[in-house]
């Protein structure tokens, strides 16, 4: 084991998600929960006994439900067991992941199961989002997540030189990834002129542009190197998880286009999984980008090309289904936005991708690496590497 690796390997063992929508009407909370939890049971092929400790979360002010742990306690399995709730704003999920690794890589348990769910319909994410930020000096600039984010990718342009055509490009790629994807929530078969004829929200972030507000729930069981052995023969093997906060003014927008917490997490991550060559040495990524300017910044931030070069690499189709690097095979977070799960789908679906389970969103190559980011609060980020063996 690597220097700073926690002494006992852990793998995802088994993953499970609810069809996302708009509105789930068709199930209130719990049921919703419920659904993740069976799925992800019946993909490792156990039994909730088997389950020794449930980590569960949310971005709990949005539907105003306190103690959701607690509350969840039948539909999650955690009556009786162990159990913990996290919540991170939008890198919940990742944090989630991250915790259940932490809590078998520790020797703590051997097998931990860890849940991330919204249903946005029942609250108000909006004001959730515009009261999080100091009154005097932040509100009136953030305006709600769009606000922020096309005032950092306006300064993004100016700086590298990248068109709103880069931004929709990137809007295009995921959209139809999704397509591909049976539990997305959005599946739009659009353009390139469909995004740049899409309502401006704030330039140059226009509708299509945007991430969707979406319902559902995501669950994942991590276990031990002993436990692995006995539940499946296609692991998706922890190689390293790193996680990176901060905490700057909402109006320090140069930030958002230059994430630095992502940017240390990544160095940091690819040391402990021996990787030196990121392009090359990475199959696949499942990136949270909650605006399509973000994919352009955050994946230089992880190393797949110089600062302010992301429009390059959509222009030439490396991150592309077929490409080099694929990012967000899924479709992503511009189209299944959950947001409690919302990370959490981000290591889900990486995992699905080392599992080979794919189906129509499998990417063409085989893949040995994946890499998982968690993205949330002021700046802060996440990132995972599983890997097929360790």
């Amino acid at each position: 084991m690597k220097e700073g690796v926690m002494g006992r390997k852990v793998a995802i063992v088994g993953t499970g998600q609810t069809h996302h929508k708009a509105r789930q009407a068709d199930m209130n909370i719990t049921e919703m929960i419920h659904v993740a939890v069976k799925r992800c049971l019946e993909d490792a092929e156990l039994t909730m006994d088997q389950i020794d400790g449930v980590l569960i979360g949310n971005m709990e002010h949005f539907e105003g439900i306190n103690l959701s742990d607690m509350w969840a306690v039948d539909a999650s399995g955690a009556l009786g067991r162990y159990g913990m709730k996290i919540t991170t704003g939008g890198s919940t999920g990742t944090s989630l992941s991250m915790a259940a690794y932490y809590h078998v890589a520790s020797g703590l348990f051997d097998i931990v199961m860890a849940i991330g769910w919204q249903k946005q319909s029942e609250g108000e994410t909006t004001a959730g989002l515009i009261s999080a930020t100091d009154p005097i000096w932040e509100r009136l600039g953030f305006a709600g997540a769009f606000g922020t984010f096309g005032a950092a990718a306006t300064q993004f342009m100016k700086e590298y030189g990248l068109t709103e055509e880069h931004a929709a490009k990137v809007a295009v790629k995921n959209r139809q990834n999704g397509r591909r994807n049976p539990y997305a929530h959005l599946k739009l078969d659009i353009t390139v002129e469909d995004v740049l004829k899409s309502p401006m929200l704030a330039y140059p972030v226009r509708m299509l542009d945007m991430c969707p507000a979406s319902e559902g729930a995501c669950a994942i069981i991590m276990a031990c190197e002993e436990k692995v052995k006995k539940i499946t023969d296609r692991p998706a093997w922890v190689a390293a998880a790193v996680t990176r906060h901060d905490a700057p003014f909402i109006g320090d927008v140069p930030m958002f286009m230059d994430l630095r917490t992502l940017r240390s997490a990544a160095k940091e991550a690819y040391a402990r999984a021996g990787i030196y060559n990121p392009l090359k040495e990475i199959d696949v990524i499942e990136l949270y980008e909650p605006v399509s300017w973000a994919e352009l910044s955050f994946i230089d931030a992880l190393g797949i090309c110089e600062r302010g070069e992301g429009g390059k690499l959509i222009d030439k189709g490396i991150t592309y289904m077929d490409g080099e690097c694929p990012v967000n095979p899924s479709g992503g977070v511009l189209c299944t936005n959950p947001i409690g799960a919302t990370a959490m789908l981000r290591v889900a679906e990486a995992a699905i991708q080392i599992r080979g389970q794919g189906g129509e969103r499998q990417v063409p190559k085989k893949v040995n690496t994946a890499v998982a980011t968690g993205y949330g609060g002021n700046w802060w980020s996440d990132l995972m590497i599983l890997k097929s063996s360790l």
